[in-house]
């Protein structure tokens, strides 16, 4: 670890790595997204060993949740989303898929987050932007965030660089497309 101006710059993965600074982020693993996937029980499977070894190490965890609004509550982007994962050409046919009662909005059992762990919900892709997830990280002294989950293209990737902390994803326990 190098210091310049009253910061410690880390400079191996072994120094970002710290689990005082360090958080895992386990991003929309949930009954609706995990189902869609071809290969998801694999995906959980690593997730689950990642999120055990996260928790023995004394790691912060953060799950988020992908959450659909009602129609008559979705905005422009909510509703182009929701299009496109749908495949369909009007706004009519939307069918909000992760309401928050409905059963494909909760996260799969083998998550089971503990009392010590949050869950944030979310209405865009990103994992940061508009939740109160960055603000808790910064809050807590986090600052580098590994991170597990379902399409990560899109929303874990995206927070990576919104997020402006070191961040390490862990693509073989992550769905990603090639």
């Amino acid at each position: 670890m190098q210091r310049a101006f009253e910061l410690d710059i880390p400079q191996t993965l072994e120094e970002v790595c710290d689990p005082r600074s360090l958080a895992l982020i386990v991003y929309d693993m949930q009954v609706g997204i995990v189902k869609q996937i071809e290969n998801g029980q694999q995906i959980t499977d690593r997730v689950v060993q990642v999120l055990e070894a996260a928790r023995a190490a004394g790691i912060r965890v953060f799950f988020t949740r992908h959450m659909s609004l009602p129609k008559e509550l979705m905005g422009v982007s909510q509703m182009r989303m929701a299009m496109a994962w749908q495949r369909v050409k009007s706004p009519n046919e939307v069918k909000p898929w992760f309401l928050r009662d409905a059963p494909g909005f909760h996260l799969i059992p083998e998550m089971n987050p503990l009392p010590s762990e949050a869950i944030f919900d979310k209405i865009t892709m990103s994992a940061f932007e508009g939740t109160p997830l960055n603000i808790a990280l910064r809050d807590c002294g986090i600052d580098a965030f590994a991170i597990v989950g379902i399409a990560m293209a899109t929303g874990g990737g995206q927070g990576v660089i919104e997020g402006c902390v070191p961040a390490c994803a862990i693509t073989d326990v992550c769905s990603v497309p090639a």
